[in-house]
């Protein structure tokens, strides 16, 4: 069974979008061991300058590094990233486990984003769209758009 990780900087804290995180995580635990793991999002002050919004990314990068499992493909979510419709994104979920990589993380920023060095580690960088979406929101639409990606693999309706 292919392991999948959300490494999330920010917690979740309304129900709302806890609440559908947990169904989603119950829906993909028929096809997947699904672990979400939360960092802190570093403190800034209220109108940051370009060289403390760079500082705070490179902590998180570290924090989200000790994280990291070494033989796992990482997928990061960023905005410069290739948006990929849901049968692209289950070719790929499919494509890895058939090339052995059995650990998939997927990887959500905070709302300065990544720091540009883990989106070059990344070994995909995956956009969701040109629109900007609440971190907490994002969250709750990759793990639906992974559990689609598992559906349209084991080939049910769920997807149309």
């Amino acid at each position: 069974m292919q392991k999948v990780t959300l490494l999330c900087v920010g917690k979740l804290k309304e129900r709302f979008y806890t609440d559908a995180a947990a169904e989603y995580g119950k829906r993909l635990s028929r096809y997947c061991k699904l672990e979400i793991v939360e960092l802190p999002e570093e403190r800034l002050p209220e109108n940051p300058s370009p060289a403390q919004i760079d500082s705070a990314l490179a902590r998180e990068a570290d924090a989200i590094r000790s994280k990291l499992p070494p033989s796992a493909r990482l997928i990061a979510l960023c905005v410069e990233g290739r948006m990929r419709s849901s049968e692209e994104l289950a070719h790929l979920v499919a494509d890895s486990a058939n090339h052995g990589e059995n650990h998939l993380v997927f990887l959500i920023g905070g709302s300065f984003g990544l720091h540009v060095s883990l989106k070059a580690q990344a070994a995909v960088k995956l956009s969701m769209s040109p629109m900007t979406f609440p971190h907490h929101l994002a969250r709750v639409m990759l793990l639906e758009q992974i559990y689609r990606a598992y559906q349209i693999n084991a080939g049910t309706k769920y997807h149309k």
